[in-house]
């Protein structure tokens, strides 16, 4: 049996190892069921435990009042780009979108297929989004304003939300969700694939506001409607059970074990702190994301050539560190540290990253 590597992937990415642990010795009799949680039913009392429990940490975690549902939805946050304009932007209304790289541009690509009236309100793509635009003139007749909160592929990342002025937003938190604490204030809904920070692939996490709820039309797939996921407790049909199981441990792991997300957001800032000064102080990588726009769950840097990434990719793997190719759609490196990548891993990391430099100068 091969020893656990450090798990750098973007995404399915680490998750907590006393969640993997518990998932482990549960899984063959859930809660005395004498049942897998892969097989006990979604109508049963064990299920509705697991999936009240979700959702009651996740209340917990980001401090919601009851304005707020919180669902569970299969398709993954690219279902939620054409989603959200299908429910919310019936009779003309229009919404706003701020364009920070290729997941901002596959959400905008989806509301335009429904020709539904969207302007982009500001694009970071002059400088190839390296940065994160600000002071941004929104429409104030706006329904809503779209954004991701952290972009995976080009290593940027929402230090402070924009100021939209009360216009509520829709945020993209597939990669920064639970990351950090998040003020509610002006959000209107809140979506996440879960295999970045949260859990497994196969579902998406959604925390929809009830005034947003109330604009859903009644004329739309009953499968594509949030109506329908928030009035039978995201099982109008079978829900993702085991993905569902494993986003309620990690919240636990969260909450109990981490303290909760302020702790976690310490934790997470010493981690990018400890690799985007290493970088900063080589000649030999560099950090492609500007200060002050930089992701603290995605680092993304590039070596002098590309036969370098190759060979550096490589070799990490060989010294037990996976998942550090960059993006095919931009090459380079990428370290991804969510949650449950620990100090540990980055710490030895960087003692490769030394290594590395000094073989290849």
């Amino acid at each position: 049996m091969h020893a656990r590597i450090h798990n750098f992937n973007a995404g399915p990415a680490a998750l907590p190892l006393p969640v993997l642990e518990e998932i482990k010795d549960s899984f063959l009799n859930f809660k005395e069921s004498g049942m897998s949680i892969t097989e006990v039913s979604h109508r049963s009392k064990w299920f509705d435990d697991v999936i009240n429990d979700a959702i009651e940490r996740t209340k917990r975690l980001l401090k919601l009042n009851d304005r707020y549902k919180v669902l569970f939805i299969q398709g993954g946050a690219s279902m939620q780009f054409c989603m959200a304009p299908l429910n919310f932007l019936s009779d003309g209304r229009s919404a706003d979108y701020i364009n920070t790289g290729t997941w901002s541009a596959k959400a905008i690509k989806e509301a335009e297929i429904q020709n539904k009236p969207i302007k982009v309100a500001a694009s970071s793509e002059d400088k190839n989004f390296c940065y994160i635009p600000e002071n941004i003139p929104f429409n104030k007749d706006a329904v809503y304003v779209h954004l991701t909160s952290n972009n995976t592929i080009k290593g940027t990342q929402f230090e402070s939300l924009p100021d939209t002025g009360h216009i509520p937003m829709v945020i993209d938190m597939s990669s920064d969700i639970m990351s950090r604490p998040v003020d509610m204030g002006d959000i209107g809904m809140i979506y996440a694939g879960a295999q970045k920070n949260i859990g497994p692939a196969g579902v998406c996490m959604v925390i929809i506001r009830q005034d947003l709820l109330d604009l859903v039309p009644d004329n739309i797939p009953s499968m594509l409607s949030y109506a329908t996921f928030a009035n039978k407790n995201s099982m109008f049909n079978t829900p993702p059970c085991f993905s569902i199981y494993t986003i309620a441990l990690v919240l636990k792991w969260l909450e109990e074990t981490i303290g909760g997300l302020e702790k976690m957001d310490m934790l997470n800032r010493k981690k990018a702190s400890l690799l985007y000064d290493f970088i900063d102080n080589s000649d030999f990588y560099n950090a492609t994301a500007e200060k002050g726009s930089r992701s603290l769950m995605n680092v993304t840097f590039r070596l002098p050539a590309a036969g370098l990434e190759k060979s550096f990719v490589e070799k990490a793997i060989d010294n037990g560190l996976g998942g550090l190719k960059g993006h095919r759609s931009v090459g380079g490196c990428r370290a991804s540290i969510y949650n449950a990548t620990g100090i540990d891993a980055i710490n030895d990391l960087v003692s490769f990253m030394k290594l590395f430099e000094k073989n290849a100068g």
